[in-house]
């Protein structure tokens, strides 16, 4: 299966460093948290995933929104992203589709070459002309994410870690040593960033690496709670939202 398989990740060393300053590159990295927190967290997320995958049917959040993305553009409900998961593994995570179906197999056409580098750098755009008018209000309101819900109940990502990225984000923007302590975790459906950067931080500064990284050294049970109900005014804000 995909999301079984590890992934040999090459690092940042021998390039040009444009985000990672040398002593932030060489900082020790200490991970917290032992094997009561990693089975108080997965019992956590289990439980509030379900429950919450229950209530967004039932209000109906999910039908609703799976029905609008239907009807406004063509293509599937669901935008399955491949990102490296704990350990390197391949995982498919899981948004409402927002952009276009051929956003990826068209994305010259739709950007400029200027929009293209940054893409190739950040991942993000403001004004990306590949977003669908639905998917611009989904993606404002992080409503397009909550299709996530699913990975964490199926355990690939969990409430609380680093952004699930790409293996093309690892290996440019971070070293051999941060990729292995970043991946020692799962990653997750918010953290340290999405509460205290989200996307107004990019790579280019190096402040999206030291913010993913600034986790683990403070992660735990009662640090996990702190920052979901920090994500909560941050959602409502659309801080950072693209």
């Amino acid at each position: 299966m995909e999301n079984e398989k590890t992934i040999n990740l090459k690092g940042s060393e021998g390039k040009e460093a444009t985000s990672n300053n040398a002593s932030f590159a060489n900082q020790e990295i200490k991970i917290k948290g032992g094997k009561c927190y990693a089975f108080f967290k997965r019992t956590f997320d289990i439980c509030a995933s379900f429950i919450g995958i229950l209530i967004l049917i039932v209000i109906p959040v999910l039908p609703i929104t799976a029905l609008f993305v239907k009807l406004t553009s063509k293509g599937p409900v669901f935008f399955k992203d491949k990102r490296v998961g704990k350990d390197g593994k391949n995982i498919v995570v899981y948004k409402f589709r927002s952009m276009y179906i051929d956003a990826e197999s068209r994305i010259k056409e739709y950007l400029t070459p200027e929009q293209y580098k940054i893409w190739l750098v950040e991942r993000k755009l403001d004004n990306d002309p590949r977003i669908t008018k639905f998917g611009k209000f989904i993606r404002k309101t992080s409503i397009d994410e909550l299709a996530q819900l699913f990975n964490i109940l199926g355990g690939s990502i969990s409430f609380v870690g680093p952004r699930p990225i790409t293996r093309t984000e690892l290996e440019e923007n971070y070293t051999k040593y941060q990729i292995e302590k970043l991946l020692s975790v799962k990653p997750g459906l918010t953290g340290y960033w999405q509460v205290y950067g989200r996307s107004d931080v990019d790579y280019k500064s190096g402040e999206r690496q030291r913010e993913e990284l600034a986790y683990l050294p403070k992660r735990g049970f009662w640090f996990d709670i702190k920052l979901i109900f920090l994500t909560i005014p941050a959602v409502l804000k659309h801080k950072g939202a693209k």
